[in-house]
């Protein structure tokens, strides 16, 4: 089938990649303007752009660019800007979108996901409308969230979506025949700073979820400081707030926990142990506290 994919991100990449090796003639992929590396004047394109370079595909960077692509069909896999009404009407197109639909429709789904502490999440392959992922889905495949941060949930979903749209356009049934979707509607809404941010008020389970998202921070010292990796500890929890040293770890002391910062990133420097962190830090548990 002659398509035009739209994607940017490296979650993107397999479903091209994937269309591609299942012998679909990808005309031109349509992709976020490159943007520019560090405070320099130098570009970097997306991983969206490097592997249709690799994979000898034509690069645009306007949705308006497919009138003049002779494409029977568009597929669509975290694109980042909603298509044009317009370009549907003459486009049908495929969108690969990281939910269990209706549930997390939006812009966050794999990090609202693992915020709310859902069980299971998946992939939902649809026909793309111009209002915000509310098409029929042609197929739905499920994954476990499990403990996974969001990188590996991520890549994962990626993968699933590559095999279900593949699957979709090999089959006549399932590409003629979308069912329309059913159950409760919520919203992923992007990520602001508050949603990432640690505090002592948290649950063990709230706080071990927003560290999966890979930019959680909390505050101590008067200082940022960013949180990769944590676990909880079966101790005598003592008021929200406490920084305590169990051990030679470093550890906070939440609303119903203490959790230990396995691994910490200080502003401007390298991810380091919390341990480590803490030698240099030059503060005393007696006094810290994090908020």
């Amino acid at each position: 089938m002659r398509l035009a994919f739209l994607g940017t991100p490296d979650a993107a990449v397999p479903s091209l990649r994937a269309l591609v090796a299942a012998g679909h003639d990808v005309e031109v992929v349509v992709t976020r303007p490159d943007r520019r590396r560090g405070r320099g004047t130098e570009r970097s394109h997306s991983p969206v752009h490097e592997a249709a370079d690799t994979l000898g595909i034509p690069v645009a960077f306007d949705v308006a660019d497919l009138d003049a692509a002779r494409v029977e069909r568009g597929v669509v896999v975290a694109y980042g800007a909603l298509v044009p009404a317009a370009v549907l009407a003459t486009i049908p197109m495929l969108n690969v979108h990281f939910s269990l639909l209706p549930r997390w429709r939006g812009a966050a789904p794999v990090e609202r996901a693992i915020l709310a502490g859902d069980e299971e999440t998946g992939v939902s392959v649809m026909s793309l409308e111009a209002r915000l992922d509310t098409g029929p889905v042609h197929l739905m495949r499920r994954v476990g969230v499990d403990h996974k941060t969001v990188s590996q949930l991520t890549a994962e979903l990626a993968l699933l979506g590559a095999a279900a749209v593949v699957e979709v356009l090999a089959s006549r049934e399932l590409l003629a025949h979308p069912e329309p979707q059913s159950g409760e509607v919520t919203y992923a809404a992007k990520l602001l700073g508050e949603n990432l941010h640690l505090v002592p008020e948290m649950t063990r389970d709230a706080f071990l979820r927003t560290v999966r998202l890979e930019r959680a921070f909390t505050i101590i010292g008067g200082r940022r400081l960013k949180v990769l990796r944590a676990h909880a500890l079966e101790v005598p929890i003592p008021p929200a707030g406490t920084v305590v040293i169990v051990e030679g770890d470093v550890a906070l002391a939440t609303s119903d926990a203490v959790v230990v910062l396995d691994e910490v990133q200080p502003e401007g420097t390298r991810a380091m142990s919390g341990a480590a962190w803490w030698q240099g830090a030059r503060l005393t548990a007696a006094t810290a506290q994090w908020a």
